[in-house]
């Protein structure tokens, strides 16, 4: 148990170190992390891997979330930790839903492209439904994302009809003519 707890601690001291590692360029975009914020970014990582029932060897995936995601529209420093927490959650369930067959790298690309593209910042539709049907494609068996590193693929999928600006003005003419 000690040995657990040991190795524990040194695991959450490296990913702190790694995290304030990514400092110095979010700063460009506004966005910056405290020492507290970051030992708490790792906490929440080990509960979320223990949660998802995964592990992580070498850096682990927030570095990679931070870079991907830090330069937003949709991402201020008030939310910013809380965001990341997330994300972090939502990349480790998803690997699972996805049963491994899509790489980290694609799995970040595509949930970048959604969380700007369709979601536009809403995580609750990036995990419940954007995730959830390309989950659901991948577990079916498709593999296309290979080609395109997880880029623009949503659309093939993408039940949802979206209303654009020329389809709202027409509608809201309609309505005011009534």
């Amino acid at each position: 148990m000690r040995e657990t707890y040991w190795l524990e601690l040194m695991t959450k001291q490296a990913q702190v170190e790694q995290i304030l590692e990514t400092v110095p360029y979010t700063q460009r975009f506004g966005l910056t992390l405290s020492r507290e914020e970051a030992a708490l970014l790792a906490e929440e990582r080990v509960y979320a891997l223990k949660k998802e029932r995964r592990i992580e060897f070498g850096e682990g995936i927030l570095p990679k979330i931070i870079y991907a995601f830090c330069d937003s529209d949709y991402i201020g420093q008030e939310e910013y930790c809380e965001v990341l927490m997330e994300l972090q959650d939502i990349f480790f369930s998803y690997k699972n839903e996805m049963a491994d067959e899509i790489t980290d790298d694609e799995l970040l690309s595509f949930m970048r492209e959604q969380f700007e593209e369709v979601c536009f910042g809403d995580l609750d539709y990036l995990k419940g439904t954007c995730l959830d049907v390309f989950a659901q494609a991948v577990r079916a068996g498709y593999t296309g994302y290979r080609q395109t590193e997880g880029h623009g693929e949503f659309g093939k999928f993408d039940f949802v009809t979206r209303w654009d600006k020329e389809l709202y003005m027409e509608t809201l003419r309609d309505l005011c003519w009534r």
